[in-house]
């Protein structure tokens, strides 16, 4: 019984994980969808870049949320129902990964650095915000949101392990890390080239990279005009 509720929690916080609103806010408040622009990256960094404060400040808010949520009502209602350590970290994964891979907005997700916040934050306040703290600094100092999650996803399974030891809860934290930083390989890039956009950033021109599925725009230059003799 305890193994199916495990599996059932862990795909009801994957599901959570997969509502992507960076999209979803942008559309309600009637901003470009932000896989079209900056990064392309639909998370609340790039919505930032297109100059709303407060729909950045918004998704942060949601993404953060949506890992939180599922991490704690397993916290406060598994240990009735037999559920431990093991599915806590699991849930907290399940939902980080649905934030990297949506479902519903065709397994095109963000880079996860608000989602892993709220799952730290649930899992181990203490871990949270060690681990957001390190994010601060490093993106106050340098203006680099991508150079910030780096080092705070590298910091992160040290803190874990060092101050509170191995266990479930260390090993969800590792693959967040590991994860957070693989998804951020171009902006590495972009940083030792000196090219990364920084903090707030605004930017004009869409990405080449339009949303899966989507018809590519179609420019009046490329068409021909017959001019008379």
């Amino acid at each position: 019984m305890s193994i199916a509720l495990s599996l059932l929690a862990i795909i009801a916080a994957y599901l959570i994980g997969s509502l992507s609103f960076a999209v979803i806010v942008c559309r309600v408040m009637g901003i470009k969808d932000p896989r079209q622009f900056g990064s392309g990256n639909p998370g609340a960094t790039n919505v930032l870049r297109s100059g709303n404060k407060a729909a950045a400040l918004l998704t942060l808010l949601l993404d953060g949320v949506k890992g939180v949520v599922p991490v704690l009502l397993v916290a406060w209602l598994g240990p009735r129902h037999g559920l431990g350590e093991a599915t806590v970290a699991a849930v907290g994964l399940a939902a980080f990964i649905g934030h990297l891979w949506p479902v519903f907005f065709g397994f095109k997700g963000g880079k996860g650095v608000a989602t892993a916040a709220g799952v730290l934050l649930a899992i181990n306040p203490m871990l949270g915000v060690a681990t957001l703290a390190t994010w601060i600094i490093i993106a106050g100092f340098f203006r680099y949101s991508s150079l910030a999650a780096i080092v705070a996803a590298v910091f992160a399974p040290f803190y874990q392990l060092l101050i509170w030891g191995a266990g479930p809860t260390a090993l969800a934290v590792a693959v967040m890390g590991l994860l957070l930083i693989w998804r951020h390989a171009a902006n590495i890039e972009k940083l030792l080239k000196g090219t990364e956009s920084k903090l707030g950033q605004k930017v004009s021109a869409a990405v080449h990279h339009p949303v899966p599925g989507a018809k590519a725009p179609t420019h009046s230059s490329s068409r021909k005009h017959k001019h008379k003799p």
